[in-house]
């Protein structure tokens, strides 16, 4: 493939990650830090009616990741494909199944909305049990994602392989990413088997070699696309 067709490939993988990256650090990172308070129903509660707008933020900001992340690995698909066929469909297939788990998942979101809008039919719960059938939801859909992330810690198994056997990206970005696969599954049982896991020290280390590998990818694509010596085919 010529090199200048791989970078234009490479950059537009990069732009859809990055959407994706930034997308999702501020609907699963950045919102919930501003709003839940998981030992507080009140104060939650109160945070989320009183900044209602950055909640729905959130859930646009979130449906934007999720639609795009539809899109990343078939641009990286159209990528990587030359190295190994069989990983690249595998990597694919991966990722995309989790599309639908998260969109699913949003609807416990819709429900806090459907909630705080007060209407009539809620207005038989006391403000008690609002504040716990929010909570109730909130802690739904994290444990949705934590569904979810076995499928996103499983595509970055086949999705390093590729990068590591590449030849124009680095290495060292194929090793974060196999790592980063192994860090969401861990972080998946951890959080099954031990209820104070999120507390334990490991819980804030586990998931930094996805975080490296996904973060480095996306900007090696996007800033400077392959390397040139991209001519020679991978063994």
């Amino acid at each position: 493939m010529p090199t200048s067709l791989l970078k234009k490939k490479a950059r537009i993988a990069g732009l859809l990650y990055l959407v994706v990256v930034l997308s999702g650090m501020y609907s699963l990172a950045y919102v919930p830090s501003k709003l839940i308070v998981w030992d507080n129903p009140s104060l939650t509660v109160h945070n989320i009616t009183s900044f209602e707008r950055l909640f729905r933020y959130g859930i646009v900001s979130g449906l934007i990741c999720y639609t795009f992340f539809l899109f990343l690995p078939i641009a990286l698909y159209k990528l990587l494909k030359s190295v190994n066929e069989k990983y690249a469909k595998m990597m694919v297939l991966l990722a995309v199944v989790s599309v639908p788990i998260t969109f699913i998942n949003m609807q416990n979101k819709f429900a806090v909305l459907s909630i705080i809008d007060n209407s009539d039919y809620l207005k038989v719960l006391t403000a008690g049990q609002l504040q716990s059938t929010i909570l109730f939801y909130l802690h739904l859909f994290d444990n949705g994602l934590l569904i979810v992330s076995i499928f996103w810690g499983l595509w970055l198994f086949p999705f390093g392989c590729l990068v590591y056997k590449s030849g124009f990206l680095p290495k060292i970005l194929g090793v974060f990413l196999i790592l980063g696969c192994l860090g969401y599954l861990i972080q998946f049982l951890g959080h099954l088997l031990f209820p104070n896991y999120a507390n334990m020290d490991i819980s804030t280390y586990i998931r930094l070699p996805a975080s490296i590998g996904e973060i480095g990818t996306c900007l090696w694509l996007l800033i400077f696309g392959v390397k040139e010596k991209s001519s020679k085919k991978p063994d």
